[in-house]
């Protein structure tokens, strides 16, 4: 009987070492919803800063001397790989929800037609800059490829997204294209050159003693506790009904899986992928931006009176996508193992 005792504490203790991260992810969420404004924007904790910038760049940096140059190169040179994710992201994914949602306000005339504005336009947004390449290194993907599709999503975003959002609202669509330029080189490109530097001229030589997984962790837990605050703090000043919010996670959940399950069989079909490229592109292809989207949106419908409805579906869009990432990256990981020989085959 002690013997069995014995077995169910090691048991669950490597069980909690291993999953350690999402078993985190409920209590954080709690946390955020009694204590909003502590790590809403503007609040103690300044996500404006600590996220934007510091959070983002601390990400990119151990990207980068997680890295070799050689690895960063062929992730460049990959170009089937960022046709895929580039195509699917500004292409495929607002085809897709245009017709969800014109299917949906043909079978049911009194749904929210501001919901379904909202929902189109998380589809027009690049891929995120942060959490695409935490998943993906988590599961154990092609980290690099998902950097740099990161990087390029977010310039091609810049220009592309608010073309499509002015195709789909009919509204003059500005973005300060050059702050937002700014922006990515100060939280992305320089963090992830200095640690290619580092790592290419073995400033830094070896990163195995280094905790980099627990760090990345740890600061996407940080970045899901802020976002819900936001969350939160948004949905009690705002008018929303709670059959908005149920209607919006319900319609996010339903496109965010469609996304994923279309991409993942999709470029299975393939055979110059591999199973790590796989990863990267359902996870770079079906994620989000909130970053990129929310001043986007904030110029484009501002001074809206149903402006709250059409951002609801952006704000939900990003914790769901993390926690989701979060729980199917156990599966992931196994499908990546019996699928470690599959062949990759140049196009």
């Amino acid at each position: 009987m002690e013997k069995k005792k014995i077995y169910y504490s090691l048991n669950f203790n490597l069980l909690l070492r291993k999953h350690w991260f999402f078993i985190a992810i409920f209590p954080i969420i709690l946390l955020a919803e009694t204590f909003p404004s502590l790590g809403a924007t503007g609040g103690i904790l300044h996500p404006e800063w600590t996220v934007k910038y510091l959070s983002v760049g601390v990400i990119f940096f151990i990207s980068g001397i997680s890295m070799t140059m050689d690895e960063l190169i062929n992730a460049a040179s990959s170009y089937h790989i960022h046709a895929f994710i580039q195509c699917f992201t500004f292409i495929c994914t607002p085809v897709m929800v245009l017709v969800l949602t014109t299917i949906l306000r043909f079978l049911f005339s009194g749904i929210n037609v501001w919901i379904m504005q909202g929902l189109l336009t998380v589809s027009c947004m690049p891929p995120p800059v942060s959490s695409a390449v935490i998943i993906t290194k988590a599961i154990g993907g092609n980290e690099a490829a998902a950097v740099f599709n990161s990087i390029l999503g977010s310039f091609i975003g810049i220009v592309i997204s608010p073309i499509l959002l002015l195709y789909f609202s009919g509204s003059t669509a500005l973005i300060f294209m050059l702050g937002s330029m700014l922006l990515l080189g100060q939280t992305v490109l320089i963090p992830l050159t200095v640690g290619i530097f580092l790592k290419h001229f073995k400033i830094i030589r070896s990163t195995k003693s280094l905790p980099l997984t627990f760090i990345g962790q740890l600061i996407l837990l940080f970045i899901i506790y802020t976002t819900f605050c936001d969350a939160f703090v948004d949905a009690k000043d705002t008018s929303m009904t709670a059959v908005d919010i149920v209607l919006s996670i319900f319609l996010v959940l339903l496109f965010h899986m469609m996304c994923m399950y279309i991409c993942f069989h999709t470029s299975q079909c393939f055979p110059w992928y591999s199973a790590s490229d796989i990863v990267a592109i359902t996870i770079c292809s079906s994620y989000k931006s909130l970053t990129l989207g929310i001043p986007i949106l904030r110029i484009l419908f501002s001074g809206y009176s149903h402006f709250s409805q059409i951002m609801l579906p952006l704000l939900l869009y990003q914790p769901i996508q993390i926690m989701i990432g979060g729980f199917l990256a156990p599966p992931f990981k196994l499908w990546m193992i019996s699928n470690k020989n599959r062949m990759k085959l140049l196009p």
